[in-house]
């Protein structure tokens, strides 16, 4: 029999994970599936971060895909990605996509600076421009790292658009970023400090094409998958370390802090988790008015 061909986005390794190390293992074959993990262009390593970067101050001049969007294009049936970027994503989204989820991934986010820098903890960050992807988990979570600390008026994000946001702070475009794995490590292993740091919660949005019955198929290869990593994820970081070019830094596992690799399965998406965050970006006019019903079809089964 014929396995059933999902094509699958991936907007960071580090959230996606589960669904490399469940496609290693068979684990996706075995419940009749064959998932192609389709990775992102803007997410591939870059060398060289100066020529043609922009700092754009403006979130709303920035996609909430930031770019051509497989998923948009109707490629993929599924991805995952921050909370609060998916619920924007899921607004703007063009191809009836809906918030299905809470991914298996619980990142982590961490606002760093160089290892001369003068900054020394979050309220030296007043009026400094920190670099981020719009839109995505590096800007919400440097607001909400940032806004226990500093009036909302102080706080300056700055989207980083062509160029890897290490490599710009790196190369002195920017006094600070906020990265995710493996981009973490590798700040530590170069010396960097972290300022911040934060886990979160991210979601998937699916196609109308992706019906419950094949999500639930490929929810229990991910929660095998989540086993494994929480019993050991070290075999497994090799993932991650192929996003970094070598020439920047050579990365071993023993690098990576297991403290930072948390996963649990997926689980239903709540209209309490859902309102808390809403009216969050609402505050900050990151969202228009919308509703639960209208963004979520959960289809993930509560009780597993």
């Amino acid at each position: 029999m014929a396995l059933r061909k999902i094509r699958n986005e991936v907007s960071g390794t580090i959230f996606s994970l589960p669904f490399y190390v469940a496609k290693e293992l068979g684990y996706f074959e075995e419940e009749g599936l064959d998932v192609e993990l389709v990775k992102r262009a803007s997410y591939k390593p870059q060398i060289g971060a100066t020529e043609g970067v922009q700092l754009i101050e403006d979130h709303e001049a920035v996609s909430s895909f930031g770019g051509p969007s497989p998923f948009e294009q109707g490629d993929t049936a599924l991805y995952r990605a921050c909370e609060w970027g998916q619920v924007r994503r899921t607004q703007d989204s063009a191809v009836g996509g809906k918030l299905v989820a809470k991914r298996a991934s619980r990142a982590s986010q961490a606002i760093i600076v160089r290892p001369d820098s003068p900054y020394l903890i979050p309220q030296d960050l007043a009026d400094v421009q920190i670099g981020v992807s719009f839109h995505h988990g590096s800007h919400y979570v440097t607001l909400q790292l940032l806004e226990g600390f500093l009036p909302r008026e102080e706080i300056k994000v700055v989207h980083i658009e062509g160029g890897n946001r290490f490599l710009a702070l790196q190369e002195g475009r920017v006094e600070a970023v906020t990265v995710m794995e493996p981009w973490i490590t590798v700040a530590e292993k170069l010396g960097y400090r972290v300022i911040a740091e934060a886990h979160y919660v991210g979601l998937e949005i699916a196609s109308p094409s992706l019906d419950a019955e094949t999500f639930e198929a490929i929810n229990r290869a991910v929660r095998r998958a989540v086993k494994d990593l929480q019993n050991d994820p070290y075999p497994f970081v090799k993932y991650l370390i192929a996003d970094v070019d070598p020439s920047i830094v050579a990365l071993e596992p023993g690098d990576f802090a297991r403290t930072r690799l948390r996963y649990a399965n997926p689980s239903v998406y709540s209209q309490r988790d859902f309102e808390r965050s809403y009216n969050w970006m609402r505050s900050w006019n990151l969202l228009k008015q919308d509703s639960y019903e209208n963004l979520v079809d959960n289809r993930v089964l509560e009780s597993a």
